[in-house]
C-alpha cells in the first residue's frame, strides 16, 4: 500500500491583542501582590552558627542530664530529638560538627565499651548498644593506644639518642681540653725549637699557637673556679655511734 502521510498539526490561532492585554494586566497585578506580601511578611531570624565548644555548653545548659555529665552513649538519632525539643536554637551544621567531635573522643568511645545502654536527653535509658558499635569502639581505642605507644617509644628513642649524642660530644670536648692542657705542658717543658716541636706534633705554628691560647684560657678558668669543700669526718659517740663532726653530744648545748 501507499505510505501514509504524517498527521498534520492543527494550526494554533494567534492570540488577539484584545485578549492579550487583560492577561498581561492580571499577571502584573499578581506579581505586584506577591512582592507586597513578601515585603510585609516578617522574616524568620537566622539561626547563628556555633562552634563545637559553644554548642556543647548550650546543650549542657538545655539538657544537663545528658551533656553536663561524663560522656554517655547517645540515643540513636539524637539530633532529631534535639531539634524537636529546642527548635530554632541549633543549625544542622552546628549539631553535626559538635556530635562528630563528641562521639569520637576517647571518653565517649570508652563509655560505649562499658555502659549497658544508650541515654536520651533526659538521662533515661534509650536502647541497648549493639555489639557492632561496641566492638568498633574497642577496636578504635586499641588503634589509638597502639599509635600512642608507638609515638611514645619513638620519643623515648629520640631522647636516648640525643642524650647519648650529648654525652659523646661532652666527652669529646673534655678529651680535647685534656689534649690542649697536655700540649701546653709539653711546650712549657720542651727544649725543642718551635719549628721542631710543630714538626714533631704534626702541627703548623698557627694551629699550635691557637691551641696554646685556648689551653691557657681554660687553665685560668679552672683556677678561678671554687674548689669543693671537704666534708668533715664523722666523730664517734660511744653512746650514739658516729655523728657529724659539728653535731653536739647529747645534752651538750649547741654553739
Amino acid at each position: 500500500g501507499a505510505p501514509t502521510e504524517p498527521e498534520a498539526s492543527l494550526p494554533v490561532e494567534p492570540q488577539t491583542q484584545a485578549h492579550a492585554e487583560p492577561v498581561a494586566a492580571t499577571t502584573e497585578a499578581a506579581q505586584a501582590a506577591e512582592a507586597v506580601s513578601a515585603v510585609s511578611a516578617p522574616q524568620a531570624p537566622a539561626i547563628p552558627e556555633l562552634s563545637p565548644a559553644a554548642c556543647g555548653a548550650r546543650l549542657a545548659a538545655l539538657f544537663p542530664a545528658l551533656f553536663a555529665q561524663r560522656a554517655q552513649p547517645l540515643k540513636l538519632r539524637i539530633q532529631a530529638d534535639i531539634q524537636q525539643r529546642a527548635p530554632g536554637v541549633f543549625t544542622r551544621k552546628t549539631l553535626s560538627a559538635f556530635l562528630h567531635r563528641h562521639t569520637t573522643t576517647n571518653a565517649y568511645l570508652m563509655s560505649l565499651t562499658q555502659a549497658p545502654q544508650r541515654v536520651d536527653l533526659d538521662g533515661a535509658a534509650a536502647g541497648e548498644i549493639s555489639e557492632e558499635h561496641r566492638q568498633a569502639a574497642v577496636q578504635e581505642l586499641a588503634r589509638r593506644r597502639g599509635l600512642f605507644e608507638e609515638r611514645r617509644a619513638a620519643e623515648q628513642a629520640a631522647r636516648r639518642a640525643a642524650e647519648n649524642e650529648a654525652r659523646q660530644a661532652h666527652a669529646a670536648q673534655d678529651q680535647a681540653r685534656r689534649d690542649r692542657a697536655a700540649l701546653l705542658r709539653a711546650v712549657e717543658t720542651s727544649t725543642l725549637t718551635r719549628a721542631n716541636f710543630c714538626a714533631l706534633k704534626g702541627l703548623t705554628e698557627a694551629d699550635l699557637e691557637a691551641q696554646l691560647v685556648q689551653a691557657r684560657a681554660e687553665a685560668l678558668q679552672r683556677a678561678q673556679e671554687p674548689r669543693p669543700q671537704p666534708r668533715p669526718e664523722p666523730r664517734f659517740d660511744a653512746r650514739n655511734g658516729p655523728r657529724p663532726g659539728n653535731a653536739p653530744r647529747r645534752g651538750e648545748p649547741r654553739r
